[in-house]
């Protein structure tokens, strides 16, 4: 083998470049900390950086011109001529003018007028329904135990305390199911929501089983209606139970005769009032 030359650099990189490599990334780390340390001023930062960008061309907005387009010589000498309605347009827009004006006129004049005849034929009716049931009590009218009422839109069946419950409580006197059950028959044959209220005297009352006439008044209510609920036919849905001890006299509490006449159990069937609800009538065309 020939002996190597003596002139010729050996070879591989230098050593002196590992340490020169060193030195750079040690003074780049020194800048960078630096940088990341000193504060930035945000506008001249905005500044150099637009600078940059419009000496560089980054993300520079080039306009868009529109392609010309060619120029139509019928539109530069002639225009268009008017278009008028043809016979059939002219002929609809007449009809559904003149049936718009009708339905207001329907809307504004006959409305009052079916409400109060439908009002009417409910009154009607409430009436009859109240007339079945006195035939159906008649002879409980007759003694004194029930009695049968319409105002306007309700029918007040009222149950006397005389036979039906013992002073000062909330049972049912022992032979007073049998009109109970007519009772029962009655408000299921009639529709509409159902109220039970149990009204009572203006003397208080204070026992272990009734602290007030409140108390015994929303009890006696809810033993009739308990016994209702148990009848075949019936729709616990339909009622409300309410109980006004003395706020609700019939007449005023002055006699054994009057307080015996407020205390009582009244099942109001409640009717709905058709002038209230303008679902019934037709929607204009």
């Amino acid at each position: 083998m020939a002996d190597e030359c003596p002139k010729c650099p050996p070879v591989g990189a230098p050593v002196w470049l590992a340490t020169f490599a060193d030195l750079m990334s040690l003074l780049m780390c020194f800048f960078i900390l630096l940088l990341s340390m000193a504060t930035m001023d945000a506008k001249k930062f905005k500044k150099m950086s637009d600078e940059m960008q419009d000496a560089f061309g980054v993300q520079k907005d080039v306009p868009a011109y529109d392609v010309p387009m060619g120029t139509s010589i019928i539109a530069q000498h002639f225009s268009p001529a008017p278009t008028e309605p043809t016979p059939l347009e002219e002929v609809k827009q007449t009809t559904q003018q003149r049936s718009t004006t009708l339905a207001e006129d329907i809307d504004e004049n006959n409305i009052e007028e079916i409400e109060q005849k439908l009002l009417q034929k409910k009154l009607e009716e409430v009436q009859e329904q109240a007339k079945k049931i006195k035939e159906s009590l008649k002879d409980e009218i007759k003694q004194g135990l029930v009695s049968v009422d319409a105002v306007n839109l309700n029918i007040i069946i009222r149950i006397e305390e005389r036979g039906s419950f013992p002073s000062g409580t909330a049972v049912l006197k022992a032979g007073f199911e049998p009109v109970m059950k007519k009772i029962s028959a009655a408000v299921n044959d009639s529709p509409g929501k159902v109220h039970v209220a149990g009204h009572s005297d203006d003397i208080p009352i204070s026992t272990q089983t009734y602290r007030s006439n409140w108390e015994l008044s929303a009890s006696r209510a809810v033993t009739v209606s308990h016994f209702l609920f148990e009848q075949s036919g019936t729709d616990p849905t339909r009622f409300v139970i309410e109980g006004y001890a003395d706020t609700k006299p019939l007449v005023p509490n002055k006699t054994q005769e009057d307080r015996a006449k407020n205390r009582r159990v009244e099942i109001v069937v409640m009717q709905d009032d058709p002038s209230l609800s303008r679902e019934q009538f037709p929607p204009a065309e």
